[in-house]
């Protein structure tokens, strides 16, 4: 529509649910179900003791903003991701994360949802972003590493293997098993 007003960060900073700043509108995304809420509390939690011990930047957990200039996305608000802009205020974080992680929802799968994804992904490098990690424990069990040096070509690590996020957070990793609670 024609004239139709652009969602501002302002705008975004109102939104009471977690939301992303895309095309001039919010994007308010939905909640998500157990597995991938403990999919990303352990990623969090590895990359915090990581962060923590190698002072080489910040984790930060789901819902966190990051504001970016790209010519159709204004942030970012990944599942899971490691920083390393700077200091730390109130408002949201200024500059794309090193590091970002999307683990995967029941909506997301199918060819549009592909589509969607890998559009994101170009977001990510174009802002700066190093690695992208495509979680999927909902369907296949697997880690996706994506990388700004070879955006379309994808590592995949299964259950039983160690998941890196080389060159973006040098020498942490984890299992993919530990995405999952142990029954």
């Amino acid at each position: 529509m024609a004239g139709a007003r652009q969602a501002t960060v302002n705008d975004l900073y109102r939104v009471d649910r977690k939301a992303e700043l895309v095309g001039g509108k919010l994007v308010v995304m939905t909640p998500t179900g157990g597995l991938h809420g403990f999919a990303v509390g352990e990623i969090f939690t590895s990359l915090r003791e990581y962060g923590r011990r190698t002072r080489r930047g910040l984790a930060f957990g789901d819902n966190v903003g990051f504001i970016v200039d790209l010519p159709n996305r204004r942030s970012f608000s990944p599942d899971a991701a490691f920083w390393t802009g700077g200091s730390v205020t109130r408002r949201f974080l200024e500059g794309a994360p090193v590091f970002a992680v999307e683990v995967r929802s029941e909506e997301d799968f199918g060819p549009a949802a592909e589509r969607g994804m890998a559009v994101k992904r170009a977001d990510y490098f174009a802002a700066g972003t190093r690695v992208v990690w495509d979680v999927d424990v909902l369907e296949e069990q697997v880690v996706r590493v994506y990388r700004a040096s070879d955006p379309d070509a994808a590592i995949t690590y299964r259950r039983g293997e160690l998941a890196e996020a080389e060159p973006a957070v040098p020498g942490w990793s984890m299992t993919v098993d530990d995405l999952f609670p142990s029954e």
